[in-house]
């Protein structure tokens, strides 16, 4: 399998680029086209990987070094049969050695009560800061997208009485991919990360994986800057996601109580530096991000619970619900008195679906297979490998038209992104060129419409009159000449007879393609409310359809079957079902709507995931990210932990030589992050049994303290080391090259009694795959030690190790590691 440079993905530092041609090293030794190829699997096959050695990243928050740069490769080769060795796990797993256990003895009562009172404290600031960001990403999108489409407008009616609208169209085109442009460029060039809607990165966060960056301030900066960019620049896409993104990175930020990227350190919040408690805020600024986006608070807990968090616990939940609960009251607060209605809370959320009426909009038994219907053309789903045009249509006609055309086309187009518009400038002129064409299309469907509609009052911001009589306006343009929300909102409530059928399917058909396109673009995005927009539009042309058709019992309103049609393609392409069921409820304000939509999701769920996965988990693979599923493989019950783990394991004696443990760290070859400790057993010293486990990290403060036994022998002055010491050097721990180790100090010895983990998870080497995996999943590990009858190590599993394993076409079968 041929190397994919950094830049492409999502941590998109720009590394070492290697030379055209090169062969990316894998752990298994082989290389070329045939490593790409994943191995099927039979127990017997699986024995003989004993020997194996592990390799991962020093540290994932390290900027790269830059060595003397080469000319870039025109073409990557890149397939999603691949395991990345870049990405590394986080420790959720608290390690429980001497300094910990002290510190927890000394906390009494009343300490534990302070830091439950902060964890609220923290949400609440979380809830806060969320709603404020959403406010300010609103409000500036109204105000440029709102000037931005005056003169547009302006110019459109002007040229439309002189002639000449081929100076509008330019001026759109124009206006759009410069918006877009400064989006692209510091997306690009400044924190690539921040691409997309972040809901990915997330996803991998709380499952386990550390995706350099994600969390940073920086990124924050540039995803709140580029999404305002992408919506004003009148791109496919949406505002909403990038919010739970957002939330992410804010709540990783205050539960920290410091800023690394501006070395400010407020003193505050110590205790919560460590991944474990990071990971839950994570948790709550993600809920609090679906909360602030569609005013859904219940949905955003929900979604935390069904996309992200291992495992939950009560309380956790009500931390998450309040910060939920602050950020929506805090957006509606605001937006509510930025909008003059200082008294009426009537902005929840960046969307507003409006109240849908029960007794005007009320839905039928028969109609429910209709919904069910719906939601089986609206099931998306992503390609698992490169498909043919026969496997295309077969899946077409099986798994949804407009899903399987979606997921495929986006697909081949990440695929192509990956291995030609790996360069930051060609990423730019890709971001600019869909802006303008965005804008040429919408100028030719509006030119080309014949739909006039009346005027009612102030129902349209921006109504464009073209070639329409006084009085009445382009109905093509009220779909295309806004903001997709406010599109969205006029689709669901707009009366019966304001679209014209063609004007529906044009525009479904145009806007499904430029979505596709969009989704993926170096810019700051989501692919929510596209997906909405698209769904809104085709379940209203079903609805206008069924009414021709229908007998006396049914007489829909379009405006009930856009709701169904919104779901159904949202819920096809995200596969989510409880929390999406709920932020529907939530964002519609009828509960009525509760049972149809949650048909409308399970059927879209269960049609796409019959035959393919869905668009986020697709992403996922294709950057080769070891993550975690629930449950493990079907067929995984036949192998043992002897067959899956790393081996041999790199292990260090309870008191070992500072010389020793300095060659380990720097060892290019074997960049493991733990180390098992173990001591020879009484009675037989050529049997070293398991002590305990330390990390990397662990090691390097060590070292950074000259923590020697012969310096507190010599009864040198020396503090005592504490838990504080960590936690201030978490979560950018020095690279070993950075200590000065002497050769003197070499000869030392090093005690690490006290600071390794003396109680590690361990199972025995017998233990089957699914129980191995089950444990790991369940406990967010890091390091699973392998031991067996005696307690000597015999391995080690970590993620990778797991993640390898997923089930093929043809049984399970092994993905090979790469070093991209």
């Amino acid at each position: 399998m041929a190397n994919v440079a950094k830049m492409v993905s999502w941590s998109g530092r720009e590394g070492e680029p290697d030379g055209q041609g090169e062969t990316t090293p894998l752990l298994n030794g082989t290389g070329g086209a045939a490593a790409a190829v994943p191995r099927q699997l039979t127990p017997s096959s699986s024995s003989l990987r004993l020997g194996r050695m592990s390799n991962v990243d020093l540290d994932d928050d390290q900027e790269p070094e830059m060595d003397v740069p080469r000319a870039l490769p025109n073409e990557i080769p890149h397939s999603e049969k691949l395991l990345s060795l870049k990405y590394e796990s986080l420790d959720y797993d608290n390690c429980e050695n001497q300094l910990f256990l002290e510190e927890e003895k000394r906390n009494n009562h009343t300490a534990f009560r302070t830091v439950e009172i902060q964890r609220w404290v923290i949400c609440a600031m979380i809830g806060i800061l969320t709603g404020l960001v959403a406010c300010f990403i609103d409000i500036v999108v109204e105000f440029f997208a709102g000037l931005k489409y005056k003169v547009v407008k302006g110019n459109i009616d002007k040229f439309t009485e002189t002639g000449g609208l081929s100076f509008s169209l330019l001026l759109w085109a124009t206006l759009n991919a410069s918006i877009v442009m400064v989006g692209s460029i510091i997306v690009a060039f400044v924190e690539p990360v921040a691409a997309g809607s972040g809901i990915p990165q997330i996803k991998c966060y709380l499952n386990g994986v550390k995706i350099p960056h994600v969390v940073r301030l920086k990124t924050l900066v540039v995803k709140v800057c580029g999404v305002i960019f992408s919506v004003v620049g009148g791109l496919a896409v949406g505002k909403e996601g990038p919010m739970i993104h957002s939330g992410a990175v804010i709540a990783a930020g205050i539960s920290q109580g410091r800023s690394t990227s501006l070395k400010r350190d407020f003193k505050i919040f110590e205790y919560f530096r460590r991944d474990t408690e990071k990971r839950d805020f994570v948790s709550a600024g993600a809920a609090a991000g679906v909360s602030a986006a569609f005013g859904a608070p219940v949905g955003g807990v929900l979604f935390s619970l069904e996309e992200g968090a291992s495992f939950w616990n009560q309380f956790l939940t009500w931390r998450i619900f309040f910060a939920s609960m602050i950020s929506t009251f805090t957006l509606n607060s605001i937006l509510s008195f930025y909008k003059g209605n200082r008294g009426d809370l009537s902005s929840p959320g960046l969307i507003n679906f409006g109240r849908f009426d029960s007794e005007n909009m009320g839905y039928t038994f028969q109609e429910i297979p209709i919904f069910i219907f719906m939601g089986v053309v609206g099931a998306q789903g992503g390609i698992r490998s490169s498909p043919s045009p026969h496997l295309i249509l077969t899946k077409t006609l099986r798994g949804g038209i407009l899903g399987a055309i979606f997921n495929a086309l986006n697909y081949w187009l990440t695929m192509f992104r990956i291995r030609y518009i790996h360069r930051p400038c060609l990423q730019v002129i890709e971001a600019m060129l869909v802006g303008a064409v965005t804008a040429a299309v919408a100028f030719v469907m509006i030119y080309s419409s014949a739909d006039c509609q009346p005027l009612q009052g102030k129902s349209m911001a921006y109504s464009l009159q073209l070639f329409c009589p006084d009085g009445e306006y382009n109905s093509m343009a009220a779909a295309f000449f806004n903001t997709p929300e406010k599109s969205v909102v006029r689709l669901f409530h707009d009366p019966p007879g304001t679209y014209d059928p063609m004007t529906l399917g044009m525009f479904t058909l145009m806007y499904f393609f430029l979505a596709c396109w969009t989704y993926g673009l170096t810019v700051s995005a989501g692919v929510f409310i596209p997906s909405l927009l698209i769904g809104a539009a085709w379940g209203r042309l079903f609805g206008i359809s069924i009414s021709y058709v229908g007998s006396g019992y049914i007489w829909p309103d379009p405006g009930k079957y856009a709701l169904m049609g919104a779901a159904a393609q949202l819920g096809g392409i995200v596969r989510m079902t409880l929390s999406l069921t709920v932020i529907m409820m939530e964002a519609t304000g009828n509960v009525t709507y509760g049972f149809p939509i949650m048909l409308v999701l399970m059927t879209a769920k269960i049609v796409g995931d019959y035959f393919v996965e869905g668009l986020y988990d697709m992403h996922i693979q294709l950057q080769s990210v070891p993550f975690l599923n629930w449950e493990a493989p079907v067929t995984s019950h036949s192998f043992t932990a002897r067959e899956v783990m790393s081996t041999p394991v790199t292990c260090l004696r309870r008191i070992e030589k500072v010389g020793t443990i300095v060659d380990t760290l720097s060892d290019a070859s074997s960049n493991h992050n733990g180390f098992p400790v173990v001591e020879s057993i009484p009675g037989n010293y050529q049997m070293a049994g398991l002590r305990g486990l330390i990390l990397r990290s662990q090691l390097i403060v060590l070292l950074k303290h000259k923590v020697f036994v012969e310096r507190a022998n010599l009864s040198l002055v020396q503090r005592r080391l504490k838990l504080k010491d960590f936690r201030d050097a978490y979560p950018r721990f020095p690279p070993i090259q950075s200590i000065h180790v002497s050769q003197d100090e070499r000869e030392c010895m090093m005690d690490l009694t006290e600071f390794m983990n003396a109680s590690p998870y361990t199972v025995p080497q017998e233990a089957t795959l699914t129980r191995v995996y089950k444990l790991f999943r369940a406990l967010g590990l890091r390091h699973l030690v392998v031991v067996d009858n005696h307690n000597q190590v015999v391995g080690l599993v970590t993620r990778k190790d797991l993640a390898r394993y997923r089930l093929g076409k043809e049984g399970l079968e092994e993905l090979p590691l790469a070093q991209t």
